[in-house]
């Protein structure tokens, strides 16, 4: 509760500082107010306090998800100075909205009441939608602001009815409380509960981007800034995951069986989508959009496949995605500036030119792929060991297969860095904050490759 204060407070304060025109102060108290909160949040492991009437729960699920999700917005932060003057004088405006929509993550994965979940992905949401189009004479920005608006409009009116149908059946917004009714019921529900349950399905698969509600993310993610597009397929989606899980984890758990048909048929459709649309993109980060999608076909599986181990296995698989997702990013956004381009193409020799680049992006591109001693293959092996265990053999099997396929197109841009002659001999340059960042991704991924352990262990 703590953490969330002090975003909240530096938030406006920055804003002030915009005011005064003190922009360069803007990201180093930004990020001095982030790793405060990660403090606080550290301080109350196994604390397990209840705020707001019991509306939020701060346990160690709760404080892990929101160490993820602040330090993965310090990362993003520390790669903003040069990048958002570009675009507009108003600095203050971007971290500002950043912060804001972390306040609503963090009341996402650590709500303890329906009406606490809407609330934070409202306040998340707002965040997102301006900005994805805060480039406002881009039309691609503007359009992915509308498709953004529109359709998490659309998801939200889905997911407030669901969780108006289960008080309809409940009385209750408290999950704790949903959770005993259905433990009393023997598994037994309503068809006004189990509709309920499905539309708050449908709502979540929305903001984690499961296909068929994925329609919305490549446009979204190709047309908005790419550090936004960083945040919002690294920290956005680490927070939905966590509040999707939570849903089954403390409310749901005793009638997921009737539910095993549809996530079933929502993991493997978004696997497959995902990872086959990905090998047709032309643009490396429509790419990395649809392969996004594909990850949230394999974190689905863990919330199929529910029981003690499945919160740590979707927290492992976040850590591993979100540090090669902003390594990615991070690259991507370079060499753009560099070739005004972000074609394939645009990365051919970039390893003879620029070999520390061209390596931070081969680690980040490994540990998607979930190749071997990197955090991505124990991402990928902790939930498809939890699914075996549970008897989901086809899911597993369809899973690996499309893993597989995923290699073509991860290791494209691999070929074209090592294997490719570059068009000019241009070098990228970094400043300290930059170096930082993509040192502290490649160190983790290889680092949690090696001693998976670190982590797994922690819920």
């Amino acid at each position: 509760m703590t953490g969330i204060i002090i975003i909240s407070l530096i938030a406006i304060v920055i804003l002030f500082l915009g005011l005064y025109k003190l922009d360069k102060a803007i990201v180093p108290l930004a990020v001095a107010a982030l790793l405060a909160a990660i403090t606080s949040y550290a301080l109350a492991w196994n604390t397990n306090i209840y705020y707001f009437n019991n509306m939020l729960f701060v346990d160690n699920f709760a404080i892990l998800f929101s160490i993820l999700t602040i330090a993965t917005t310090i990362l993003i932060l520390l790669l903003s100075p040069g990048y958002f003057e570009k675009i507009s004088s108003n600095v203050a405006e971007y971290v500002a909205l950043i912060l804001f929509s972390l306040v609503g993550v963090l009341c996402m994965v650590s709500y303890n009441n329906f009406s606490m979940l809407f609330i934070g992905i409202e306040i998340m949401s707002i965040s997102m939608y301006i900005m994805a189009g805060i480039r406002k004479k881009d039309l691609a920005s503007n359009e992915a602001a509308l498709k953004y608006f529109l359709m998490g409009s659309f998801a939200t009116g889905f997911l407030l009815f669901g969780i108006a149908l289960v008080y309809g059946f409940t009385g209750s917004f408290n999950l704790e409380t949903i959770s005993t009714l259905v433990m009393e019921s023997g598994g037994q529900a309503a068809a006004l509960f189990v509709a309920g349950i499905l539309f708050m399905i449908v709502g979540m698969s929305f903001k984690v981007s499961a296909a068929p509600f994925h329609f919305w993310a490549p446009d979204v993610y190709d047309g908005a800034p790419s550090l936004v597009t960083s945040y919002m397929s690294s920290v956005v989606k680490t927070a939905s995951f966590a509040a999707f899980i939570r849903m089954f984890i403390v409310a749901f758990a005793g009638v997921i069986h009737i539910f095993t048909p549809t996530l079933w048929a929502l993991a493997a459709i978004t696997i497959i989508v995902g990872n086959v649309i990905a090998l047709y993109q032309d643009t490396f980060k429509r790419m990395l959009a649809y392969s996004s999608i594909s990850h949230a076909g394999y974190m689905l599986i863990a919330i199929l496949a529910l029981g003690p181990d499945s919160g740590n296995a979707i927290f492992y698989y976040a850590v591993a995605y979100s540090i090669a997702s902003v390594s990615a990013f991070a690259i991507l956004i370079k060499v753009k500036a560099l070739k005004n381009s972000e074609s394939f193409d645009a990365f051919n020799g970039l390893a003879k030119n620029n070999p520390k680049s061209a390596l931070a992006l081969t680690i980040s591109m490994c540990s998607l792929a979930g190749i071997p001693l990197t955090a991505g293959f124990f991402g990928k092996f902790f939930i498809f060991t939890i699914a075996i265990n549970q008897g989901f053999y086809w899911l597993v099997g369809l899973a690996i297969l499309n893993a597989v396929v995923a290699f073509w197109y991860y290791f494209r841009v691999i070929i074209a860095m090592y294997m490719k002659s570059p068009s000019s001999d241009e070098k990228i340059e970094y400043g300290f904050s930059y170096k930082l960042v993509l040192w502290i991704a490649a160190i983790a991924t290889l680092l949690f490759g090696l001693l998976p352990g670190i982590l797994s262990g922690l819920l």
